[in-house]
């Protein structure tokens, strides 16, 4: 593929869909993914949200890297304040252990969540504020180091799995250039400081064992389709969606109630929310992504392939992967 090219799956439930319904097409997305050539399929933790099915990142990886063969998957991310360390690398270090040399673990500082999931999850809110000191405990467990005497990840000691930062803020930013880790900036939903954390991060960047230099990727959302009036209306779907589960929490709203939501100053904010998008036809989208990448100085990008239902999402998947000129593994 010309531009490095991986796939964000947010593993949404759509209406009148299962949990395992959604998750037999994340399945299909990531074989599509692997037939397309992305390079990597991330799934971040979300809990307590009636339209995404990725609240147990691990299982889900497990699950489809037993249907796939080659293509790199991982958490983007784990919330890590959600987990202690060691929990964390004994999960990874066993998908390692099943799945080697392909799997990757992000992670983030933010729950994921409300005051009251973080409640129902026990985690201590103020756990955010050890975010570094907990990714150098669990860098250290992946590398057979362990900073806790006497206390190893059985399995993940010495199985150095992948580690890359997330963040939407320069907080993330000067955390992975300190530690010499590649950043992950989620521009797909908060893109304000994405163009002062990524030169912050380059700036800053410390060479590590792991990393010898800076490694950005920057998230886009993409809707591509067979014609621009289809990916529109699709792209228009998701953003009145996603206004709706961000004020609405489990409420209905009628299409009217939804219009009235989206001229209102919470439907600006989503507009806002989701400005690093490509819609279109594969050529105008190639040319969005292209000049996205430019501007987020980014080595690689991570797509979260927006749509209606299963198939369009791999039909964007597909048109993308050919527009940047990858052919199909047989």
């Amino acid at each position: 593929m010309s531009l490095p090219l991986s796939v964000l799956d947010l593993a949404h439930i759509a209406p009148g869909q299962s949990a395992g319904e959604s998750i037999a097409g994340s399945v299909a997305l990531a074989q599509q993914a692997e037939r397309y050539g992305y390079r990597r399929v991330w799934y971040a933790e979300h809990h307590n949200m009636a339209t995404i099915a990725s609240s147990a990142p691990a299982v889900l990886i497990a699950h489809v890297a037993a249907h796939t063969s080659t293509i790199r998957l991982g958490a983007g991310g784990v919330m890590l304040p959600n987990h202690s360390p060691l929990t964390i690398a004994e999960q990874f270090g066993t998908l390692a252990a099943i799945h080697p040399g392909r799997i990757d673990l992000g992670l983030g500082r933010a729950p994921g969540s409300d005051e009251k999931t973080t409640y129902a999850l026990r985690r201590d809110p103020a756990a955010a504020e050890e975010f570094p000191r907990d990714v150098q405990e669990l860098r250290a467990y992946l590398a057979g180091q362990s900073l806790v005497p006497g206390v190893d990840a059985v399995p993940g000691k010495g199985s150095r799995v992948p580690l890359h930062i997330l963040g939407s803020s320069l907080f993330g930013a000067r955390l992975a250039a300190a530690l010499g880790l590649p950043y992950a900036f989620a521009s797909h939903f908060a893109p304000q400081a994405l163009e002062a954390a990524v030169a912050l991060y380059r700036r800053e960047f410390q060479p590590s064992e792991d990393l010898d230099a800076p490694h950005v990727t920057a998230g886009l959302n993409v809707v591509a389709a067979d014609d621009e009036q289809t990916a529109r209306a699709a792209f228009e779907h998701v953003r009145r969606a996603f206004a709706v589960n961000l004020v609405g929490r489990g409420r209905t709203f009628t299409e009217a109630e939804v219009d009235l939501l989206m001229s209102s100053a919470a439907g600006m904010h989503v507009q806002q929310m989701l400005s690093c998008s490509a819609v279109g036809t594969p050529a105008q989208v190639r040319e969005q992504v292209e000049e996205f990448r430019r501007r987020a100085d980014a080595d690689e990008v991570i797509v979260a392939h927006q749509a209606r239902d299963t198939e369009e999402r791999l039909r964007s998947a597909a048109l993308l992967a050919e527009a940047l000129e990858s052919t199909p593994v047989a």
